[in-house]
């Protein structure tokens, strides 16, 4: 195996092709000082969302939409996008991301508040997709209640799940870092779940329920 894996993530970043919606999308993100994915973990969203063809999503951390519009692109035109975010600003930005994609408004719901609020409400296994993007204290909550709300078959991907790569560094003991090897035990030792961990972006968890 080479030894130069930097190298290899660059190019493999790169090799993902955005558009000018995506580029908009980023912009606001950006004005807004909201990180957003990278566009390897956009495009591998995109293609994890066609392959698994889920016709309900839930996302935490909507951000500008730069997210959502990678999953909407993936999505059947029928699936509906329900996503979470305590930042006003930030819903209205992705519905500008999503207006200007031309998705109808029956297919997303953007709903302000905690995700350990919201979540709690949203019917159990009735979702075929959940996504964490959001802040790394709460990370192992949210994923705790995605377990409730994914039906058979449904799948779970963490972003930031290497989180900074400070998860393979064993002497690191900062609190998030901690929590995000707690999301990793989770579903490795959940015979429910058959999981991966990428190294897309900054890593993506992917579990899917049996």
């Amino acid at each position: 195996m080479g030894a130069d894996k930097t190298t290899s993530w660059s190019y493999a970043e790169a090799f993902a092709v955005e558009d000018e919606l995506a580029y908009r999308a980023r912009e606001r993100s950006l004005a807004l000082r909201i990180p957003p994915v990278t566009p390897g973990t956009a495009a591998a969203l995109t293609v994890l969302a066609a392959s698994a063809r889920p016709a309900t999503v839930v996302e935490v951390g909507t951000g500008a939409g730069v997210s959502g519009l990678a999953l909407l692109r993936g999505l059947p035109a029928t699936s509906v996008l329900t996503t979470i975010d305590t930042d006003i600003r930030a819903l209205r930005a992705a519905r500008d991301t999503f207006r200007e994609a031309g998705v109808p408004t029956s297919r997303t719901r953007t709903i302000p508040g905690r995700a350990s609020l919201v979540m709690p409400r949203l019917s159990a296994g009735a979702y075929d997709l959940v996504f964490l993007d959001a802040d790394s204290e709460g990370t192992l909550d949210y994923a705790e209640e995605a377990v409730r709300l994914l039906r058979p078959g449904g799948m779970l991907v963490v972003n930031d799940a290497l989180h900074q790569d400070k998860v393979a560094q064993p002497a690191n003991r900062e609190e998030n870092t901690r929590t995000m090897r707690a999301v990793h035990r989770l579903f490795r030792d959940d015979e429910r779940f058959s999981t991966a961990l990428l190294t897309t972006g900054s890593g993506l968890l992917l579990a899917v329920r049996r």
